[in-house]
């Protein structure tokens, strides 16, 4: 039996069928089109997006926070307590409880509480238990989450706005200020010595004229990347040590900003 494709058959196709087609081959063109911007997009992601990639984006109540992807491994604890699990941080209507000795994996946290996932008496469940209820091989959790959280916030300011600091690790600097146009490093007895040099750039404007499409003189502003000087960051095991302005002003004046270094443990 003679197949007839779709192309060879529009002649014997009704009116409104021939219409439509050329309309569907631009409709499946402009799909193909917004595809493939959409794909080159993702691979412009900003370096400061991936570094924070695995940070939850769970709704909170207000006075608590994500710990879920703050830390390379999650955090586990043990409940060591008949612990009740409750819907909120604060304590009311308790939905179910997990037995002594339960692994749970720690998601969030208020003051006094913990939102943890787990597999509750009832079945596998997430809800916030009271931080008393569990067990850690950190005996300071709590505080250390609270540094750890003020510490990567620190760092996400500082990648949005370019800048490095005292106290950064490589990874965090090379998200802010991209890669190095020259590495170099030894190792000693008193461990590993970095430095990387970055060239810093600004956008300036400049006005251009030209004509329109009705050849009218136009001016427009656009943006020309130009190097206003180099930074050299020395790191020691992995933590800036020192910033050096090697070329130009790349600091702007503003001095060498300070954070802690990352916490042991996470």
């Amino acid at each position: 039996m003679k197949q007839i494709g779709f192309a060879a058959s529009n002649k014997r196709l009704p009116q409104a069928v021939r219409v439509g087609y050329p309309a569907f081959k631009a409709a499946l063109a402009m799909k193909s089109l917004l595809l493939a911007a959409a794909v080159l997009m993702t691979s412009f992601v900003p370096v400061s997006a991936q570094l924070s990639k695995n940070r939850s984006s769970l709704n909170l109540e207000p006075g608590t926070f994500s710990v879920e992807g703050m830390t390379p491994k999650p955090i586990v604890l043990k409940v060591q307590l008949e612990a009740p699990m409750y819907p909120t941080s604060k304590f009311q209507g308790a939905l179910g409880s997990f037995a002594p000795g339960t692994l749970v994996t720690l998601i969030a946290m208020s003051d006094t509480a913990y939102r943890v996932r787990g597999r509750a008496r009832h079945g596998d469940v997430a809800g916030w238990i009271r931080q008393t209820d569990v067990i850690s091989a950190d005996p300071n959790l709590a505080a250390n989450l609270k540094k750890l959280l003020e510490r990567t916030q620190k760092v996400e300011e500082l990648i949005r706005n370019r800048q490095v600091a005292l106290g950064m690790t490589s990874a965090e600097v090379q998200a802010s200020l991209g890669k190095p146009s020259r590495t170099s490093a030894k190792i000693n007895a008193q461990g590993k010595e970095e430095k990387l040099e970055f060239s810093i750039y600004e956008r300036v404007p400049q006005t251009t004229t030209g004509r329109d499409a009705f050849g009218q003189l136009v001016q427009s502003v656009i943006y020309v990347k130009v190097e206003v000087g180099t930074l050299s960051v020395s790191f020691k095991d992995d933590v800036v040590s020192e910033i050096e302005e090697t070329k130009g002003n790349p600091l702007g004046g503003g001095g060498v900003q300070i954070i802690p270094p990352p916490l042991f443990g996470f």
